[in-house]
């Protein structure tokens, strides 16, 4: 999977979209995830579809149906520039190793040291009680922006 993603990646290196993630799920589907400042829109999935399929082709790659979308409001956090182009957001993170017996916490992305990659999250505990943890990029098992929506589905 390495190597299609890597392929997919600079298939699309010119095309001013960023690769978030590509998946072969069930039935011959292959799903890539695609992003960009400010959103994609249709004609960005239009224009990556049309691309891969022919580089695709070329290359042998095995499938029976592509599908090019965006990563939705709970974009995944995969790469250490994910995490600094999203702090000051609100993401969901799972650690690998608990802390406080828990692994999975909720809360405000910060920067604590750039050049150790280290991180801060801060979230409500109680009622006006905020507690702040730290941790690791390499500490991350999963994550993900976590945004509070109106019923309107405009970000808070």
């Amino acid at each position: 999977m390495a190597d299609l993603y890597t392929l997919t990646q600079q298939a699309i290196a010119s095309l001013n979209v960023e690769l978030v993630d590509v998946e072969r799920a069930a039935l011959g589907l292959l799903r890539v995830t695609i992003d960009k400042e400010g959103g994609v829109n249709i004609e960005d999935c239009e224009q990556v579809s049309r691309l891969l399929s022919r580089v695709f082709e070329v290359e042998n790659i095995d499938y029976k149906r592509l599908e090019v979308g965006s990563p939705g409001v709970d974009r995944p956090l995969k790469t250490l520039a994910d995490f600094k182009r999203f702090a000051g957001e609100r993401v969901e993170v799972k650690l690998h190793t608990p802390i406080d017996n828990r692994k999975v916490f909720t809360g405000t992305l910060e920067i604590k040291d750039e050049q150790s990659h280290l991180f801060c999250l801060t979230f409500d505990v109680k009622k006006n009680e905020v507690q702040v943890i730290e941790f690791a990029y390499e500490d991350v098992d999963k994550a993900k922006l976590d945004p509070v929506l109106d019923f309107k589905g405009k970000k808070k």
